[in-house]
C-alpha cells in the first residue's frame, strides 16, 4: 500500500516521501498515529502544493542537525558507574545515562532514541558512541566510563600546574 509520510519514519523516509508499506502496518499504526496518510490522487496533489514548505523545513532540520553535530563531534563525556575489580561494570551504561551526561557536560539536548547502540558498554574506559541526529547526519561522542575518568583529571591538573610553576621560577632567576 502506498502512503505519504507526514514526518520522519526511521528506515522508511522523511516528510513528504511516498513509500510502500504493508496494509496492516499502514492502517493499524501509521494512520492511527498520524504518521502517514493514504497516497490518493487528491492527497498527492496536495503534497505537490506543499513541496516548497517541506523543503524549507527539511533544510532547517538538516542545518540544526549539522550545528548539533559540530557541538558534539569527538567531544569527551564522562559517565559515573560502579565498577568491579577487573574493570567490569555492575550492569551497563544506558542511553539515558549518556544523554544526561551530554546535557550536563556539553549543554546539548539529544533524544535517547537517537543513540546508535552497537555493543553495550559493560567495561570501564573509553567507548565511541554514535548519535544519529537526522537522517545521514551522525555525530560521534567519546564516553569515558569509571576510574579512568577520575585518573585522568589529576594528570590534567598536574599538567596545568607545571607551566604555572615554570613561569614563577623564571622571574625569580632573572631577579638574581
Amino acid at each position: 500500500m502506498k502512503v505519504i509520510l507526514l514526518g520522519e519514519l526511521r528506515g522508511k523516509g522523511g516528510e513528504g516521501d511516498v513509500v510502500d508499506v504493508a496494509q496492516g502496518y499502514a492502517e493499524n499504526y501509521l494512520f492511527r498515529n498520524k504518521i502517514a496518510q493514504p497516497a490518493t490522487p487528491g492527497n498527492l496533489k496536495q503534497l505537490e502544493q506543499r513541496r516548497s514548505s517541506i523543503a524549507k523545513r527539511e533544510a532547517e532540520r538538516i542545518a540544526n542537525a549539522e550545528a548539533t553535530k559540530a557541538a558534539l563531534d569527538e567531544q569527551l563525556v564522562k559517565v559515573d558507574a560502579k565498577i568491579g575489580e577487573e574493570g567490569q561494570l555492575f550492569g551497563s551504561v544506558t542511553s539515558q545515562q549518556i544523554v544526561d551526561a551530554i546535557k550536563a557536560q556539553l549543554g546539548v539536548d539529544v533524544d535517547r532514541k537517537r543513540i546508535v547502540r552497537g555493543a553495550t558498554i559493560k567495561t570501564a574506559g573509553r567507548h565511541a558512541v554514535e548519535i544519529n541526529l537526522y537522517r545521514e547526519v551522525n555525530a560521534k561522542v567519546i564516553v569515558l566510563v569509571g576510574d579512568e575518568a577520575v585518573a585522568e583529571e589529576p594528570e590534567a591538573a598536574e599538567a596545568d600546574a607545571a607551566p604555572a610553576e615554570a613561569e614563577d621560577a623564571a622571574p625569580a632567576e632573572a631577579a638574581e
